[in-house]
């Protein structure tokens, strides 16, 4: 049997605990993995620091706009808070702004009470609508089967997904999802109708 001379002491030793003692250090090395080359709208810097409330209490550093823009780059970029806050320490420096950056705490409590405004505006003028059309295949459980066992062939199905786009906007604003015989012409009335804005 091998290792019957360490049988008697096999899993007497208690396993070692390292705990994190430079916190600081830690935190930076956190927020350096965020650093990136990036660029925000110049307009942004004057909405970056809270208007001064009235009332009575502490002072908000930043507005409700920072706190947006630093979760919305950190959802797009699927970053921790604290690469967050490096990543936009980083576009500030980058910018040659002399603006404060939200440390990681402030982004994960602020979020909570956030309310998000849409500042789109609908077009007064009819938009312009481009059509067009792609095909989805239909996957099942039981191509893997096929493929490494190599047994009969099932019948492929397909669906066609017709999308509205906007030009001018650079937006989809429409979609509907069909089956293969459906042509883009027969479509255009359904995606128009669920379009709000007018159609030109």
């Amino acid at each position: 049997m091998p290792y019957k001379f360490n049988d008697a002491r096999r899993d007497k030793f208690p396993k070692a605990r390292y705990a994190v003692a430079n916190w600081s250090e830690y935190n930076e090395a956190l927020r350096a993995r965020g650093d990136v080359t990036i660029w925000l709208e110049h307009g942004a810097a004057g909405k970056w620091r809270a208007p001064k409330r009235k009332g009575r209490g502490g002072q908000p550093t930043y507005s409700d706009f920072a706190i947006e823009a630093c979760r919305t780059l950190g959802l797009i970029f699927h970053q921790p808070l604290r690469q967050t806050q490096g990543f936009v320490r980083s576009l500030l420096k980058l910018m040659g702004l002399d603006l404060p950056e939200p440390d990681f705490s402030t982004l994960s409590r602020r979020a909570i009470g956030l309310s998000v405004v849409d500042d789109g505006l609908k077009p007064s003028c009819p938009i312009t609508l481009i059509v067009d059309s792609t095909g989805l295949k239909i996957h099942r459980g039981s191509g893997w089967q096929e493929e490494k066992h190599g047994s009969g062939k099932t019948r492929k199905s397909w669906r066609k997904l017709h999308i509205g786009y906007d030009p001018d906007s650079g937006e989809i604003v429409a979609s509907m999802l069909t089956t293969d015989q459906v042509g883009d012409e027969t479509a255009l009335p359904e995606l128009i109708a669920g379009i709000d804005n007018p159609v030109g």
